[in-house]
């Protein structure tokens, strides 16, 4: 899922967009790219979700759905009733359609975006691309059917001044300069979801976050590597790395040397109110 207009930014110029400056779904192995990265996490997504509650007879949202890995399972393991998967470009969830899920190319940052209402919406790894965050978070809030969840994940840098200098630290540090400088790719703001969540009025809300082990040959590893690859531009650009840097950290990940955290996945859910008291976990 892509914002819809480049951003200005004071500090960093004129952003682009993802999937057009970089991980365009044109390029070869892209669809890979993102499976690597569900490899990872959806397990945890999709245990959350059904913890949640998701099951028979609910309606659910998923938005960026990327090749549509969450919305099978849905429909597939969850039992659910229906998923609308939504993406700025749909090829890949058009090329593995199943029964009861409907694939619609759409922008979530448009004003006419407006489906509903759901028990369930579901964005991962979206909004951290997206500006806007807190006007989007509040629209798909009201998507939600009162009684329903509303669901994001995003990434959360666990990289910091303290952490120990490698390959792998340094390499990461430029990537997220790099894409924020290029992309608008912003992961900063991403610990105050249940905050963000609160405030677009939600109740209960509450969050976890997953760190998947970063091992030689790995999902989370070759996604990784994958990911400096087409993003290697954004990152030498940064002046933080040349790319000897970038081929290093690439043999690091795929090492038994390899001592280090991956980016978290933060999960945070909030519920729509219902009319009387309620209780949710």
């Amino acid at each position: 899922m892509k914002p819809s207009e480049p951003v200005r930014d004071g500090h960093h110029g004129h952003h682009g967009r993802y999937g057009e400056t970089f991980f365009s779904p044109e390029a070869a192995g892209e669809g890979e790219r993102i499976d690597f990265g569900a490899l990872a996490y959806d397990d945890i997504t999709m245990a959350r979700l059904r913890a949640l509650g998701a099951g028979p007879g609910w309606r659910c949202l998923d938005v960026g759905a990327g090749t549509g890995t969450v919305s099978r399972r849905l429909l597939e393991e969850a039992g659910v009733a229906s998923v609308i998967a939504v993406d700025r470009d749909v090829r890949f969830l058009a090329a593995r359609a199943v029964p009861g899920l409907d694939v619609q190319e759409a922008d979530i940052t448009a004003a006419d975006f407006a489906p509903g209402p759901f028990q369930l919406v579901h964005a991962r790894f979206v909004l951290m691309h997206v500006p806007e965050h807190e006007r989007l978070i509040t629209a798909l809030a009201e998507r939600v059917a009162p009684g329903g969840v509303l669901v994001l994940s995003d990434a959360v840098d666990l990289t910091s001044d303290r952490t120990p200098d490698s390959p792998y630290t340094s390499v990461m540090r430029a990537m997220w300069r790099g894409l924020r400088s290029t992309i608008g790719t912003d992961v900063s703001w991403v610990p105050s979801y249940p905050h963000l969540l609160r405030a677009a009025g939600l109740e209960p809300v509450a969050a976890e976050i997953h760190v998947p082990p970063l091992q030689p040959g790995s999902a989370i590893s070759r996604f990784w590597a994958d990911t400096w690859e087409r993003s290697r531009q954004a990152m030498v650009a940064t002046g933080l790395v040349d790319d000897a840097a970038v081929d290093a950290a690439v043999r690091y990940l795929g090492s038994d040397a390899c001592a280090a955290l991956s980016a978290g996945m933060l999960t945070a859910w909030g519920w729509k109110p219902e009319e009387g008291p309620a209780v949710r976990s």
